[in-house]
């Protein structure tokens, strides 16, 4: 099996959470990883993760939101690297409150890192995936992106944004050999889930056909196949990550 060997992965919000676990995953399987995120110390941490077990890791720090830093930060891991194979649009953020509390900067924020800077990183990438005739892009939406969630407008917005998005590229680029597909993940177990009361991640767990929280693993694994050569044939799909949350 082919899967990701000699390809080159750009993550971004790779310091932790799913993006940590999406480098560790393509890492394992033979990926060279560019990391991305704006927290320069923690993202030193899993290029050493990377690099223990054999496989090349380079940091690139940035603010996703910004257009420029972006931008650069994907130049940059081409010349490092000669090129970027896989592209994984992980970075995002929660400002949840009701509606009709929601300040506009928080609607602002949440829609700039979350849906525009996939478009940052995507368009960024694209000339040279083209010019290549090969690529994989694969972004990180959410079940709320799908079902949506109570104080979580903006946030659900986004990540609706990001599976029309996902479609949309796909119809573009398909015929160079680029695949754009999406992962939506359901309940996982990451630092922000942590902070949850036990009575609220039982009632969680409830609604949940398979019983229990998924891991970051988990959906790494799933991000790890759509980046591979043998989902070649697949592209502008949604691959739910929710235990059964979700269905249809």
């Amino acid at each position: 099996m082919a899967g990701v060997t000699g390809r080159v992965a750009l993550i971004t919000g790779a310091s932790q959470g799913i993006g940590r676990a999406c480098a560790l995953a393509l890492a394992e399987g033979g990926a060279s990883i560019a990391l991305a995120a704006r927290n320069q110390e923690k993202l030193a941490q899993v290029a050493k993760e990377i690099e223990s077990k054999g496989v090349q890791a380079a940091v690139f720090p940035m603010d996703v939101g910004n257009e420029e830093e972006a931008r650069a930060a994907v130049k940059s891991g081409i010349e490092r690297f000669g090129k970027i194979d896989i592209l994984v649009n992980n970075a995002g953020i929660t400002k949840d409150t009701l509606l009709l509390r929601m300040k506009r900067a928080d609607w602002d924020s949440v829609i700039q890192t979350n849906l525009s800077g996939a478009f940052y990183c995507t368009q960024a990438v694209m000339g040279a995936m083209l010019k290549q005739r090969w690529g994989r892009i694969i972004n990180i939406t959410s079940v709320f992106g799908q079902a949506g969630q109570a104080g979580q407008a903006n946030y659900s917005a986004s990540k609706a944004g990001l599976i029309g998005f996902t479609m949309a590229m796909a119809r573009e680029v398909a015929s160079r050999s680029i695949t754009v597909n999406a992962v939506a993940p359901g309940y996982i177990e990451t630092a922000m889930t942590q902070s949850l009361s036990d009575d609220l991640k039982a009632k969680v767990n409830e609604i949940i056909p398979l019983g229990r929280a998924g891991t970051d693993m988990e959906v790494a694994y799933a991000v790890r196949f759509l980046a591979s050569e043998e989902a070649g044939y697949i592209t502008g799909h949604v691959l739910k990550v929710n235990g059964g949350m979700l269905m249809g």
